[in-house]
């Protein structure tokens, strides 16, 4: 697949790297989102509103130790 470049210089913008956003159909570079989900989200606050968690939140979860039962 050959890059598409725009802008002025060689380098340009590569359209391969364009997405767009599930949540809110902004379009973004994958590579610079901040969301963990970057090829879907083009960011924490999209990932989080479409999904009601961000990954990095569930990662980072710890689970509450359970306390035993007392018999009466």
């Amino acid at each position: 697949m050959t890059e598409t470049p725009i802008g002025p210089g060689a380098s340009g913008i590569s359209l391969n790297n364009i997405k767009v956003c599930a949540r809110c159909s902004l379009r973004y570079d994958w590579r610079k989102s901040p969301s963990t989900l970057k090829m879907t989200y083009c960011g924490s606050l999209c990932e989080f509103g479409d999904l009601g968690f961000t990954l990095d939140a569930l990662l980072r979860l710890e689970r509450a130790e359970v306390q035993p039962a007392v018999p009466v």
